[in-house]
């Protein structure tokens, strides 16, 4: 084998592998040992220094990486949402986006909120420094929006106060029980009529996807998995009744977007 062809495999593998260890370090590795540590349980026990921590917000998030995340479909996923929103009419009403997210998605969703009519955009999120980091990247909007630091499975927001509620990739890292306490609550506080807008992991339908996707999420974040079959977004919104809901997967399944209507008051 040449040399530059044997140097060129060699760094390769050492960059793959410590981007790796990196990741691993700073999702599941770090909250191994939070749970071996002593100390007092906190609401935000389960969230990843990777989206607790600024140094480490302001490494991540940049909008390539991101996208090499979603496989490329960050874009896809995230014109779904704001193209539903620039279908409803949302003057004089509010619009919700539970936790925060990395990319673009919270202005590209806060403008078409805007441009759709809405009077107020509600960003909420458990963490402090994610507010503070999505507050920079929406200085245009800032008389619109209002920054609430609440926990997405016990919102502060009154029962149908929002017409509209975003949420983008939240659930996965969310422990089981908690999942569908958020579900109920991004429900609660939505409006009859007013619509979810849910954009997840998805079982994927080739077998090398799900091969690969089994080994992401059981090396770094392993309650992503419990989305494939016992807590699918879809069957718990329908269990807890009320809604209509349609489902879209892209990429051979590998991601869902799920549209849940709150059924209106007879």
């Amino acid at each position: 084998m040449p040399a530059w062809l044997l140097y060129t495999v060699f760094s390769m593998f050492f960059i793959l592998t410590a981007t790796a260890l990196f990741f691993f370090t700073v999702t599941r590795g770090a909250l191994i040992l939070r749970g071996v540590m002593p100390g007092l349980p906190d609401d935000a026990d389960h969230v990843y220094p990777i989206y607790s921590n600024l140094r480490l917000i302001r490494m991540i998030d940049f909008q390539p990486i991101i996208a090499a995340i979603l496989l490329f479909q960050y874009d896809r996923l995230v014109s779904a949402i704001t193209s539903g929103l620039h279908h409803m009419d949302l003057r004089g009403k509010k619009v919700l986006i539970t936790s925060c997210a990395f990319g673009n998605v919270i202005p590209r969703v806060v403008t078409a909120a805007i441009k759709s009519g809405a009077q107020r955009v509600l960003i909420a999120d458990i963490i402090k420094n994610e507010l503070d980091h999505a507050q920079g990247k929406l200085i245009e909007h800032a008389g619109k929006i209002e920054f609430l630091q609440e926990n997405a499975t016990a919102m502060k927001q009154a029962d149908g106060s929002v017409n509209a509620n975003v949420i983008f990739f939240l659930l996965h890292e969310l422990p089981h029980h908690l999942k569908g306490q958020a579900l109920k609550e991004a429900g609660r506080v939505l409006a009859p009529g007013g619509k979810l807008y849910l954009a997840e992991f998805h079982r994927p339908d080739l077998w090398v996807l799900r091969a690969l996707s089994w080994t992401y999420f059981k090396v770094f974040e392993p309650l992503g998995l419990a989305l494939w079959d016992t807590h699918d977004p879809l069957t718990q919104l329908e269990a807890m009744g009320g809604f209509t809901c349609e489902r879209r997967t892209v990429f051979f399944g590998n991601f869902q977007i799920i549209v849940a209507t709150k059924d209106s008051v007879a």
